[in-house]
């Protein structure tokens, strides 16, 4: 920074050439220069520096490789449901981390309730127009869980009927919502996700945002009982902003065989762009595990006890996102 200067010291001040003085701070730094050679043999005890490692760049190119490497010879393995692990972690799970971090910056709350190992059914609310929902909550177990799990999603049959899509969801673990698949899950000590709100839930309008609907029949839990693990409510908050739905085509959607076609604030007004979705701050919060261990598996044929469970789930989660909707500033701030 350049002292400040008089109206009269201005007058009589000497103009120095910029190039001289920097003639003259280059020739200082020659003299005191020393090579690694000199440090080194001046001080013989002293450690070499360190050469710099590879820079991120290098080394995403480097995983990319390896990953090519694998996939051509055939070196990685995919179970009986399509589920691809090293597809899932190399390109899946990358391609999906963008938008959880920098986009809808999503924070993660009561992590420490999902356990390290062994099955857990992680039960959470629907909503969006489109089923991000379930995708950030497969990133964040991947990322933020200190045991870096995979979420085995259920889905509707309609997901899997999609071209492309269907295969990607396959390979990302989903396999199709019906008791005999995700009780074979969680008895391999999977983590399972349900969202058993379904199209009801992430095709509501936008007026009724953040009030579950039904639950359905309660399958979900006669699966944990079934197969004895807990039941973790998940409460999604910042999902319902991302598309708010305040239309239907309804004719189109019978067209296109989907269960509804969205009208948002931007879509279709906007063609493509408006398929973009708003960048609304996220909260996703695991709940404390409902135990199931205590009942008999017998007990999983009670509907008045299968109801009871499938109700209490409900009002957890409700509750929660109720009490998160209550500490934020905004949609967008958080």
């Amino acid at each position: 920074m350049r002292p400040e200067q008089s109206a009269g010291d201005a007058a009589g001040a000497r103009v120095i050439p910029l190039r001289a003085e920097g003639a003259r701070r280059r020739r200082k730094a020659a003299e005191t220069s020393t090579t690694a050679e000199e440090a080194t043999a001046a001080h013989p005890d002293a450690a070499p520096p360190e050469e710099p490692g590879p820079s991120a760049a290098e080394e995403t190119v480097e995983r990319l490789f390896t990953f090519l490497r694998r996939r051509l010879d055939g070196d990685y393995a995919v179970d009986e449901f399509g589920f691809d692990p090293d597809l899932t972690d190399n390109v899946l799970i990358p391609a999906l981390r963008p938008l959880y971090r920098s986009w809808f910056r999503v924070e993660t709350i009561g992590m420490n309730n999902v356990p390290d190992v062994g099955g857990a059914l992680v039960v959470a609310n629907h909503s969006g127009t489109l089923p991000l929902d379930s995708l950030m909550t497969a990133v964040a177990l991947h990322d933020d869980h200190p045991a870096e799990r995979h979420l085995r999603m259920l889905g509707a049959d309609l997901v899997f009927r999609l071209p492309v899509l269907g295969a990607l969801t396959r390979k990302q673990g989903a396999t199709l919502a019906c008791n005999p698949d995700a009780e074979r899950l969680l008895s391999s000590g999977e983590l399972v996700g349900v969202w058993p709100e379904g199209f009801k839930g992430i095709g509501k309008p936008f007026r009724d945002r953040y009030k579950l609907q039904r639950f359905g029949r309660g399958g979900f839990v006669s699966a944990a009982l079934r197969t004895g693990v807990p039941i973790i409510p998940c409460a999604i908050v910042g999902a319902e902003e991302i598309y708010p739905k305040i239309g239907d085509i309804k004719p189109l959607a019978r067209l296109f065989g989907a269960p509804y076609f969205p009208v948002t604030p931007t879509f279709p007004l906007l063609g493509p762009l408006g398929a973009v979705p708003l960048p609304s701050k996220w909260y996703i919060e695991f709940g404390e595990p409902i135990r199931t261990d205590t009942f008999d598996s017998v007990d999983a044929d009670d509907p008045m006890l299968v109801f009871n469970l499938t109700d209490q789930v409900r009002e957890t989660i409700q509750h929660t996102l109720y009490r998160l909707l209550s500490q934020r500033r905004n949609a967008f701030l958080g």
